[in-house]
């Protein structure tokens, strides 16, 4: 079942096409870092028209993802096993993408390790190009340093905040571990400028 939603590399030249890697058009959604898939997997049940595709770095947790993914039985979800900058800045075709989700990212809070953040300048710029006219950027994290830096660092990369709700903000499963413990929760959403 987990082959059935599991992006592989088919040749020596490798870029995501949603229309074939879904065998439809329509809207994309993508979440990156999307763990265990608790968000992803309600989100992509919810709105069967729209197509979904989970991104996680660790190789047994995109393992666990694709087998619920695969037991669902959701035609409209693929999971992926890479790094999200080679998605962003080099696999996805530009304005292809309906909305990102980017849900506590690790904010790698000593300073000789805020190289490994995922957001900075180039990748904010490469989110911008690939998603479509309009199209959302979702973000949540639970540091409130790091979510000032982000939304900065968007905001310069010509995103402005919107008033949508941020629906990863409350569902994944790190949301969740965050609330229950009473740690406050910073999200917004962003739309690219012109």
């Amino acid at each position: 079942m987990a082959s059935r939603v599991l992006v592989t590399c088919a040749g020596p030249v490798f870029t995501i096409e949603p229309r074939a890697l879904f065998e439809r058009a329509a809207p994309l959604e993508i979440e990156i870092g999307a763990g265990r898939g608790d968000f992803i997997l309600e989100r992509a049940a919810q709105a069967p028209e729209r197509n979904f595709l989970a991104i996680e770095l660790a190789a047994t947790i995109a393992q666990l993802m694709a087998v619920r993914a695969g037991r669902s039985g959701l035609t409209n979800l693929k999971v992926a096993r890479m790094d999200a900058r080679t998605l962003v800045n080099l696999l996805l075709p530009d304005a292809s993408v309906d909305a990102f989700h980017i849900y506590f990212p690790d904010p790698w809070p000593k300073e000789r390790h805020i190289k490994h953040r995922l957001f900075t300048h180039w990748f904010a710029a490469s989110l911008k190009r690939k998603l479509g006219a309009r199209a959302p950027l979702f973000v949540a994290t639970d540091v409130a340093e790091y979510a000032q830096a982000i939304f900065a660092m968007l905001g310069e990369c010509g995103f402005v905040r919107t008033a949508l709700a941020v629906p990863g903000a409350e569902t994944t499963g790190f949301a969740q571990r965050f609330r229950a413990a009473g740690k406050p929760i910073h999200a917004g959403a962003f739309v690219a400028q012109g």
